[in-house]
């Protein structure tokens, strides 16, 4: 979600079958995003019905599996929901789909586990990391030196932050630096508010300028929701978030998008799980289901090349 140069732009146009998630906003709007809801139990060896494409395990991974996990062979992922197209509950269900989904359940096939998917609230994964409720996490986390102190991650997508605007943007509002004074709706634990706002009301100080008045929420719905009710001047999030909003909701548009880096799936330093991980996500980027994942949701351009792990952005 930061960096690196040379990244293309997330493609805005999506394909028909993420415009499902249009109604999933409204579905999953009584259904705030921390709620507790029944396990996915899809993943490896069945993945019917998912539309995650057929991978086979990869003994090297599969041999680096902590004991724990090879016994039970179940791998319980946390992600969040409310969020299209990076995850969401397919219409009429309570199955999470979407590409951190659809990620979690190709890396579980190259490791020959079943996936669980465990809804939960974004600021909460770590912490339940910590307490053994999850084994993993694939949630667009971006790797910071601060959650390297507990989680080791490994790289599986790049994304970038974006900013959203009433239509017209009548606040002019252009780049990240025009954010000093405004009301900026951000959401919970996200890098954009413990990494981002921090260093921009830096830059609003050395220029005398009045520090960027935030609000938290849960989900980017809530977030939207205030925007368009003229609570908030813009929202900042993750880009695929946003772009892909911005086509459901005629109200708002997308005033920019910047600093593409990668993201990385979490698990807990003493867990023993990193280099298995790594080993299944090798597998998982070199294969054609990889890239038929990505494409499902139109973020071709997510796509990255190298696994790294514990890369701090």
């Amino acid at each position: 979600m930061r960096k690196p140069a040379s990244i293309q732009r997330i493609k805005p146009g999506l394909p028909a079958v993420v415009v499902t998630a249009a109604l999933m906003l409204t579905v999953t709007a009584c259904s705030p995003a921390g709620n507790a809801s029944p396990s996915d139990p899809s993943g490896s060896p069945a993945t019917a019905g998912t539309g995650v494409p057929a991978l086979e395990a990869n003994p090297a991974a599969v041999e680096l599996l902590p004991a724990s996990i090879k016994a039970s062979k179940v791998l319980r992922v946390a992600i969040p929901t409310n969020e299209p197209p990076t995850q969401f509950y397919r219409e009429g269900t309570q199955e999470m789909t979407g590409t951190n989904p659809d990620v979690a359940r190709l890396i579980g096939e190259a490791l020959g586990v079943k996936v669980e998917i465990q809804v939960a609230n974004f600021d909460s994964i770590i912490p339940g990391l910590a307490a053994n409720r999850y084994d993993m996490t694939v949630s667009s986390m971006t790797p910071t030196t601060k959650r390297m102190e507990v989680l080791d991650f490994v790289d599986y997508m790049q994304i970038g932050t974006a900013i959203a605007v009433p239509k017209g943007n009548p606040g002019g509002i252009k780049d990240q630096h025009a954010l000093c004074g405004r009301k900026v709706g951000l959401l919970t634990g996200s890098y954009q508010l413990t990494v981002d706002v921090p260093g921009y009301d830096k830059e609003c100080a050395a220029a005398g300028k009045e520090g960027i008045q935030r609000s938290e929420f849960q989900d980017t719905r809530q977030a939207i929701s205030a925007l368009t009710s003229g609570r908030l001047d813009t929202v900042l999030a993750d880009s695929p978030i946003l772009n892909y909003a911005a086509t459901q909701n005629p109200q708002i548009e997308v005033a920019a998008t910047y600093e593409f880096a990668p993201v990385g799936v979490g698990v807990p330093k003493e867990s023993g799980l990193v280099k298995s991980v790594s080993k299944a996500l090798d597998a998982v980027i070199r294969s054609g289901s990889y890239a038929k994942v990505l494409g499902k949701y139109g973020l071709e351009s997510s796509a990255i090349t190298d696994a790294r792990v514990n890369f701090a952005q």
